[in-house]
């Protein structure tokens, strides 16, 4: 599944917001069970925060996270921190663009703050990238000894795994977790 702003639907009308992409993949999720008696997932990056968000209460068969944003909140605060952007500061603006391309959303920060990841009991396995900017390690080991998830680490992975190297990694660890 494309999810907003992304692949086949880069240009599509629809934003790449919570409150958008968890009804969309709920209702993905609903056709999948009427069609199949088990559902796994794979995720990159943001695709895992928003399955999670979407499927925190589905019995999924399993999932695969590349590179997975697994605290949303803790990401936006390091952006704020990098952004010299205080809390109150979002609320007042509302928005606030960042030297380093991406848009603070006051509602965005808000959403996420009040719909925390409490439920994650699928069986998943984590690749993470040793050097991922989006999630820290501490991160991604409390998020898979709190959830009971295999987490593999690519040393010299990078959040987008690209380079040959990477891919052969991430092709590796795909037949050894499935």
């Amino acid at each position: 599944v494309d999810l907003p702003e992304h692949g086949r639907r880069k240009n599509d009308a629809a934003s790449l917001v919570p409150w958008t992409v968890v009804p969309e993949l709920r209702g993905v999720m609903e056709l999948l069970k009427a069609e199949y008696s088990e559902v796994s997932v794979r995720a990159n990056s943001i695709g895992a925060w928003f399955a999670m968000q979407a499927f925190q209460n589905e019995a999924l068969a399993h999932c695969l996270f590349v590179s997975p944003i697994l605290d949303m909140r803790a990401l936006i605060e390091n952006m704020m921190a990098w952004a010299g952007v205080t809390e109150e500061r979002l609320r007042r603006e509302g928005e606030i663009p960042t030297e380093f391309g991406e848009v603070l959303s006051w509602r965005y920060y808000s959403w996420v703050k009040e719909h925390p990841v409490l439920n994650w009991d699928v069986r998943t396995d984590i690749l993470y990238a040793g050097n991922d900017t989006m999630t820290n390690r501490e991160t991604a080991g409390s998020f898979a000894a709190a959830h009971s998830c295999g987490l593999t680490v690519m040393e010299n992975g990078e959040h987008w795994f690209h380079t040959a190297e990477q891919l052969d990694f991430l092709r590796s660890w795909e037949d050894n977790v499935t």
